[in-house]
């Protein structure tokens, strides 16, 4: 698939891009990957998570490959990658990532941690010499919750109560996470998996997956968690954003919430991910 041309990550909410790309590639759609490379081959790396919600503390840095405005699709099993500041001072110790294998590109979620905020860069072995600058924010300018922030209750709508949106869920069927509202998964006594995302609309290609792969592996976690899906857009001109939406403070999707027993936000995996990275993820939630 030939990548679409470069775009800024906005907050214009109707069209929900996710992330700019680095080295003039743009997050990609949907949509099939023929290309290959190994560890000796040049290589450019795409931007796949939104650029303005990152704070101090550990960060998740998911990117793809991408060679002649296509995407990679077997690169190396693993890749390693240095973060730097403006001044071009190495930030921590090298840190690596395994290949994740999704639709429409595998992909490399690289975590670190920064402790102030600021621009930096990620040069990745094998990538652009000056690597992919992204930005970590002041906490208070970022108003989606964050590690740390209590997840801000909400009757999400349910089979039982739309709430006006129409419909609940646009996939087809539609999914089995909205028997309970946010409200009601909050004060279940169980941790929370809160998924916001639009199958049928999301114009990065992922929320459609990412659902998947929550709905795949939701049953070996039903002991622990609740989950909660809520849509994007209140009804199928894809127009006007679910109250839902608003209540979050987001302008990208999909994104998936986790909260301890109390409430309490402990991860948020933005973009997209795999099986293997989201068992990684709510098993470490629910230790």
């Amino acid at each position: 698939m030939t990548l679409p041309p470069t775009t800024r990550f906005g907050i214009d909410r109707r069209t929900f891009l996710l992330g700019t790309a680095a080295v003039g590639f743009a997050a990609a759609c949907g949509g099939e990957t023929s290309s290959s490379t190994t560890t000796a081959d040049p290589f450019a790396i795409v931007q796949r998570f939104p650029s303005d919600v990152a704070v101090p503390g550990e960060i998740r840095l998911p990117f793809s490959l991408a060679q002649a405005a296509e995407f990679i699709s077997d690169g190396p099993s693993e890749l390693a990658a240095q973060i730097v500041d403006l001044d071009g001072d190495t930030v921590g110790d090298s840190i690596t990532a395994v290949r994740r294998d999704i639709t429409p590109s595998s992909y490399y979620a690289f975590r670190t941690t920064i402790d102030t905020p600021g621009i930096y860069a990620i040069k990745i072995d094998g990538g652009p010499p000056d690597g992919a600058n992204f930005q970590v924010m002041e906490r208070d300018q970022v108003t989606i919750p964050r590690p740390g922030d209590p997840l801000p209750a909400f009757d999400t709508p349910t089979v039982d109560d739309p709430a006006g949106v129409d419909p609940i869920c646009t996939r087809e069927p539609a999914c089995s996470l909205h028997a309970v509202t946010l409200t009601e998964a909050l004060e279940s006594g169980k941790s929370v998996g809160y998924f916001i995302g639009t199958p049928a609309f999301c114009q990065t290609g992922t929320c459609a997956p990412a659902l998947e792969t929550l709905l795949a592996v939701a049953p070996d976690y039903e002991d622990d968690f609740v989950f909660v899906h809520a849509e994007v857009w209140k009804d199928l001109s894809a127009t006007v954003v679910t109250p839902a939406v608003d209540a979050m403070g987001i302008t990208f999707e999909p994104t998936l919430i986790l909260t301890d027993t109390d409430g309490t936000v402990i991860e948020r995996i933005d973009g997209l991910w795999d099986v293997t990275e989201l068992r990684e993820r709510l098993d470490a939630a629910r230790a």
